[in-house]
C-alpha cells in the first residue's frame, strides 16, 4: 500500500519530522510505503500519484481528468480546510474518499487579521525605521508621528463569515474595546452576547469601520466585496481579508483604495498566488499584503499534520473522519 505526499513543503518545510509517517501500518499489518514530494508540478502529478492507494495534497489539483488516470487511487487527504482544489462529486462516484483538515488554524488565522489591523491603524514597522533612520534623534519634540495613529476602542469590527475563525477575531476585537457586528445565519440567541447580528448585507457594509472576511468561497460569496459594496462603506474603512482571495473584486478595491473612497487593506491571499506582478493590488493606495500566511505558524502546522495524520489512520481502520464528499 502506498502514500504519497504531492507537495508538503509548505505545510512542513522541516521543521516538524515526517519520520512517523515512515511507521504507519495498515490494520491487516501490511506496511504503509510513505514517499515526500515538496512539489509537484501539473504536468508530473499523474506520474507521480499513478501507483498510490492514498494521496495527501495542498494545492495539487485533483480534477476529473486527472482522477480519471488513477484507479488505484482510493483516498485524498487535503492539507488544508478548504478542498476546491479536489473534484469531490468526481471523486465520489469513483469511490475515492476527500478528508479535509478543518479548525486547525483557527486562532492563528484570527491572530493575523487582528495583526494586519493593528498594522494598519499603528504601523509599528514604520516608526521602527524612522527611529533608526535618526529622525527621532534630531526631532526637536519628545514625540513625532510618520503616519496617523487610529485608536480601535468604539469602532465598529463587522464580520462576514462566523464559523471558528470569524469569531475568534470578534473574541479579539471585542478584548479591544470594539463593537462586533455580523451577517450570519445564526439567530441573536445563538451570538455570543458581545455580537450583534444584522439582517442584512448593506448594512453591514454601511456600519461597518473594519470589515473582516472569514467566510467560505462559494458561488454566492465570490466577489461579496465589488464596485457596488465598496460604495455602500465609510471612506474611513479597513478591510480586511483572511479568507478566500476570490471574495474580493481586487481591481474594485484597487480602484477605492487609490480614489481615497476606503482608508486600507489588509490581504492575505489574492485570487492568484503567487501574486502575479500585475496585480492592481500591488499598486493600489495603503494596500498591505501578506503572502498567505495567516495558516503558517509552527504550533498551526503542528495541529494540521497530526490531524491529517490521524485522517490516514482512520481511513484504513475503515471508519474515515473529516470526510467531505
Amino acid at each position: 500500500m502506498k502514500l504519497i505526499e504531492m507537495d508538503g513543503y509548505a505545510a512542513n518545510p522541516g521543521d516538524i519530522s515526517w519520520e512517523p509517517w515512515h511507521n504507519i501500518t495498515a490494520p491487516t499489518g501490511e506496511k504503509v510505503v510513505f514517499e515526500k514530494y515538496d512539489r509537484t508540478s501539473p504536468s508530473l502529478t499523474v506520474e507521480r500519484a499513478k501507483d498510490a492507494d492514498m494521496v495527501l495534497t495542498n494545492k495539487v489539483v485533483f480534477d476529473k481528468a486527472v482522477l480519471s488516470q488513477l484507479p488505484k487511487l482510493k483516498y485524498i487527504g487535503v492539507l488544508a480546510t478548504g478542498y476546491n482544489v479536489v473534484d469531490v462529486d468526481e471523486a465520489a462516484r469513483l469511490g475515492i474518499v476527500v478528508t479535509n483538515i478543518p479548525a486547525y488554524s483557527t486562532q492563528s488565522v484570527a491572530q493575523l487579521a487582528i495583526a494586519h489591523l493593528l498594522h494598519i491603524t499603528n504601523n509599528i514597522a514604520a516608526h521602527d525605521e524612522a527611529v533608526h533612520r535618526g529622525e527621532w534623534a534630531s526631532c526637536p519634540d519628545f514625540t513625532f508621528t510618520v503616519t496617523p495613529q487610529m485608536e480601535l476602542a468604539g469602532k465598529t469590527l463587522a464580520i462576514v463569515g462566523l464559523g471558528n475563525t470569524g469569531r475568534a477575531t470578534a473574541e479579539i476585537a471585542h478584548a479591544l474595546s470594539m463593537n462586533v457586528i455580523a451577517f450570519t445565519s445564526k439567530t441573536q440567541e445563538q451570538l455570543p452576547i458581545y455580537i450583534n447580528k444584522v439582517e442584512t448585507l448593506e448594512q453591514l457594509f454601511k456600519e461597518a469601520d473594519v470589515l473582516s472576511l472569514h467566510c467560505p468561497l462559494t458561488p454566492s460569496t465570490k466577489h461579496i466585496i465589488n464596485k457596488e459594496h465598496l460604495a455602500m462603506m465609510k471612506p474611513t474603512a479597513i478591510i480586511i481579508n483572511t479568507g478566500r482571495g476570490p471574495l474580493i473584486d481586487e481591481q474594485a478595491l484597487a480602484d477605492a483604495l487609490n480614489a481615497d473612497s476606503l482608508y486600507a487593506a489588509g490581504i492575505d491571499v489574492l485570487t492568484e498566488e503567487p501574486l502575479v506582478s500585475g496585480s492592481p493590488l500591488l499598486t493600489a493606495r495603503h494596500c498591505h499584503i501578506t503572502p498567505h500566511i495567516a495558516w503558517a505558524t509552527l504550533a498551526a502546522r503542528q495541529r494540521l499534520m497530526r490531524i491529517a495524520m490521524r485522517n490516514v489512520e482512520a481511513f484504513l481502520n475503515g471508519k474515515p473522519q473529516n470526510v467531505v464528499n
